[in-house]
């Protein structure tokens, strides 16, 4: 499920939720919430604390949901890091991703739709491979590679390479029919 926080283009959503479906092989559910980000925003940093909105997430999953990730636009932190694009929790149910830091506007560029959308399919997709109990990989093109910078989104792919896919525990149910 993702659940939106913040105002997103309905087709940006859409988009997203297919391509989530599309590499995990599992359908998705979009659901808009609204929520009062105040208490979660830290002013001497002005960032939003990525681990409480993450416990807000693992508060809010609904029962029969696989896996949730909330969808932001705010800026998130964690104490540790100067600035996240999203997290999950390894081998959990819950993940968080913030387009706030993959619009090209934030390093004074042109708006772009296009981009923007492949930034955030791959960063949600890279959050879910960590719920799936995926860490991340060497393989230069695949979407469980770390990002430190934006940059390196972009020159990743949004699927996950065989390496990973084969490692995901379990019976690998997202994966049955690929």
């Amino acid at each position: 499920m993702l659940i939106s926080f913040g105002y997103f283009e309905n087709g940006l959503l859409v988009h997203l939720a297919k391509a989530v479906e599309h590499e995990f092989n599992h359908p998705v559910k979009i659901k808009v919430a609204h929520l009062d980000l105040s208490e979660y925003f830290d002013p001497g940093r002005r960032q939003y604390n990525g681990n409480k909105l993450l416990a807000l997430i693992e508060a809010l999953v609904l029962p029969g949901s696989i896996k949730t990730i909330g969808l932001f636009s705010v800026d998130l932190y964690i104490p540790i890091l100067t600035f996240i694009f999203g997290q999950a929790v390894l081998g959990g149910e819950t993940g968080i991703a913030s387009v706030y830091r993959l619009n090209n506007e934030l390093y004074g560029m042109p708006a772009d739709n296009n981009i923007l959308m492949d930034r955030i399919k791959k960063e949600v997709i890279h959050e879910l491979g960590h719920t799936f109990g995926l860490i991340h990989c060497h393989n230069q093109t695949c979407v469980m590679r770390s990002s430190t910078y934006v940059e390196d989104i972009d020159l990743k792919d949004w699927h996950l390479c065989q390496a990973c896919r084969d490692s995901i525990p379990g019976d690998g149910v997202p994966f049955k029919n690929k």
